[in-house]
């Protein structure tokens, strides 16, 4: 996904500032538009109308046309924001600002800058791309506790963009507004905090989960093709075929995986997958422990939201790194609020079938379950246009593009890779082969060299994971190796 830009953050526009706000304490019913929630979260989708006077903004360029916004104004407690149209082919052509209002404080943010979401997506072929369900979008932005916001789009001139759109945006254009909800009740134990290098850390006083449930098995044969395959809905049991040998790669495919089926309810039902040790028996010589990993009801996923069964693809080549681009103003206690903020916004706002990324990681080091299907299976993600299959999508909570990312965020994305690659047979310092299905970086069908360990940009010309992020990519590679026995 493409960074924020250097003066997007800390940067008000005083003219815009200086404008009377004029706010009803709560909204109106009918004026909000769109899903509408319960404790489980929410969405408040709002429509951008035509702006009048100049628009919110008086200091900002507009090449053509009329800008479109939402007037400031109160509405419902949220603590996600981004803006999606109908047609998830068209671009944006525009510029999108926003500004929100704390709840505690009542105190109005800087203005804004959020940039398209068309590179961390569903591979433009799949079902999942294909199904007409998709919608264009950007990047979503985390601002906490927020009961007020301020929106404006201002055109472009439409260069880039596919819907023909008299001022050159694209159709529906609307504000998203995500409310996480209160997640799971009480937390097993807290989450992992750094109060030294990060001083807004918090102890975590998120709730405790339901009992975890990793949901399917692997599918229990493969076809050979390169595309993914659906989880068979009866036989729980089965587990995959083991792929066959990759000859771009150096080292073998790996063994059947073991079900990933989670035993009966507990009263004490754990909040983390644990450590394992490595697996001695396994006909890979490199291994490395499986870390903690905080599971999907740890995080509170509602799984009414998702779409029922699983997409899985023959194995594991590499692991593409990203960064969210929300921002960095969270405490490692709202991780989790950010995890069901960021999955309802994949799911209900741009119509993905379930949360993007493989596997997240927050700046305390801490490692989320993303997409379901079983942490140790071959799941197919929406994080790497083009690349989704065969691949794993690794996503660093923040925005990265100049801030230097934690040790503990860089050494918890080795520990991951390290051990997922091992159990494909993987040298994170190695190189792999990965057959483009389309992007603008690699043409359809392109055999692309890769590392095993890539940032998104190496697939997807973007700018993700951030400069910073991205610099650091060769320690995770050689942490990887080293806990792999290499």
């Amino acid at each position: 996904m493409r960074a924020f830009l250097a003066s997007s953050i800390g940067v008000a526009c005083t003219a815009a500032l200086a404008l009377p706000l004029t706010l009803n304490p709560a909204p109106a019913r009918a004026d909000l538009e769109g899903r509408t929630g319960s404790v489980d979260g929410s969405t408040q989708s709002l429509p951008l109308l035509p702006l009048g006077g100049g628009g919110l903004d008086r200091g900002a360029a507009m090449s053509s046309g009329a800008a479109l916004g939402v007037e400031p104004r109160s509405v419902r407690p949220f603590s996600l924001v981004g803006v999606v149209w109908d047609d998830a082919s068209a671009r944006l052509g525009g510029q999108v600002q926003v500004r929100t209002r704390e709840a505690a404080t009542g105190a109005w943010s800087a203005w804004r800058d959020l940039e398209a979401f068309d590179d961390d997506a569903p591979d433009p072929d799949s079902p999942e791309g294909a199904r007409g369900r998709q919608r264009g979008g950007t990047t979503p932005l985390w601002v906490g506790d927020s009961n007020g916001v301020q929106a404006r789009v201002s055109p472009r001139g439409g260069s880039g963009v596919l819907s023909a759109q008299p001022a050159g945006l694209p159709s529906g254009l609307r504000l998203e507004l995500v409310d996480p909800g209160r997640g799971p009740a009480t937390l097993a134990r807290p989450l992992t905090t750094d109060p030294s290098a990060e001083p807004s850390a918090e102890p975590s006083a998120e709730p405790s989960p339901e009992p975890s449930s990793e949901t399917g098995s692997a599918p229990s044969s493969e076809t050979g093709s390169e595309t993914a395959v659906e989880e068979p809905p009866a036989d729980l049991s089965a587990s995959p075929e083991a792929p066959q040998a990759d000859p771009d790669d150096a080292s073998a495919p790996p063994e059947p995986e073991p079900s990933e089926l989670t035993p009966e309810p507990s009263t004490a039902p754990p909040l983390e997958l644990p450590e394992e040790p490595p697996n001695t028996s396994s006909a890979h010589p490199y291994t490395a422990p499986r870390p903690r990993i905080v599971t999907r009801a740890g995080w509170g996923a509602d799984e009414k939201l998702r779409e029922k069964g699983h997409r899985y693809t023959k194995t594991v080549k590499a692991a593409f790194v990203h960064h969210t681009v929300t921002g960095n103003a969270y405490s490692c206690s709202q991780a989790p609020s950010m995890m069901r903020s960021i999955y309802r916004y994949h799911v209900s706002s741009l119509g993905w079938r379930d949360f993007g990324y493989n596997f997240a990681v927050d700046k305390c080091g801490n490692i989320y379950e993303g997409r379901s299907g079983g942490v140790s299976k071959a799941v197919q993600g929406a994080h790497t246009r083009g690349f989704n299959t065969n691949s794993m999508g690794i996503a660093v909570l923040g925005t990265y593009s100049s801030k230097k990312p934690s040790s503990k965020a860089v050494k918890a994305v080795a520990k991951l890779t390290a051990w997922k690659l091992g159990l494909f047979g993987r040298n994170p310092s190695g190189t792999t082969h990965l057959k483009s299905a389309g992007g603008n970086r690699f043409k359809k069908g392109t055999k692309a060299k890769l590392r095993v360990i890539s940032g998104h940009r190496d697939g997807y010309n973007t700018e993700c994971p951030g400069n910073a992020l991205y610099a650091k990519l060769g320690t995770v590679r050689s942490t990887a190796a080293r806990l792999q026995g290499r």
